[in-house]
């Protein structure tokens, strides 16, 4: 990860949504202990019949998750992975923390795996912090965020005393990518431009037909 890195190109996020989409229909993340010490909300869910009429303000289906000390590390982290830049906004001007915190606090049973997994591992960041800078991540430095998040950005590639770290960062990352790219910046940045009006359709594009190796035949 490194700080002049560009962003995702539109074939990766693709390639990316695929790979995310199977993992949280499984709810396949890598598995953090699953302490004591942090409780599943108390609360029922949406039922089987929501609302869909409502407009619902955070924390009004359940109780969210995030002290201010991790909706902090949490925004830093997502900072990171999605900064401003020419293609969109930082993660955390989109509210993707926000996401995040709805998602783990939700009373499902995927969603309460990853409510153990997402604290764990933001507990595992302030540890990591405060050892080698003696400060929370959310007050670092960028290039001492970054110095962390090279240590972590890769399963494959991180060393064993991080690869606690790394199964978390894999997993924050899904979720700020699959809350990043659901707004209308976060498609600005891939080129989405999802359903619009047509007054003619000529069929697919040449370059299309020509990669799928096939030929318009209807007019």
């Amino acid at each position: 990860m490194k700080a002049d890195a560009s962003r995702l190109s539109r074939r990766d996020v693709l390639k990316f949504f695929a790979a995310a989409s199977a993992t949280l229909a499984t709810g396949k993340f890598a598995a953090f202990a699953q302490p004591a010490a942090v409780p599943a909300p108390p609360a029922k869910g949406y039922g089987t019949d929501p609302n869909l009429l409502k407009l619902y303000s955070p924390g009004d289906a359940w109780p969210l998750t995030f002290t201010p000390e991790q909706r902090s590390a949490a925004a830093a982290l997502a900072d990171v992975i999605f900064p401003a830049d020419d293609l969109g906004p930082a993660a955390s001007a989109l509210r993707v923390p926000d996401y995040v915190d709805e998602w783990i606090s939700s009373p499902y049973p995927d969603q309460q795996h990853d409510h153990t997994s997402i604290l764990e591992g933001l507990a595992w960041l302030e540890t990591e912090s405060q050892k080698r800078f003696q400060k929370s991540f959310a007050n670092l430095a960028a290039e001492q965020q970054r110095a962390i998040c090279d240590d972590i950005c890769s399963t494959e590639n991180a060393k064993p005393e991080f690869k606690t770290g790394a199964n978390f960062f894999g997993h924050f990352r899904t979720l700020c990518a699959a809350a990043y790219y659901a707004t209308p910046e976060g498609w600005k940045a891939i080129g989405y431009v999802g359903n619009v009006p047509l007054t003619s359709f000529d069929g697919p594009p040449p370059e299309v037909l020509k990669q799928l190796g096939v030929e318009q035949t209807v007019n």
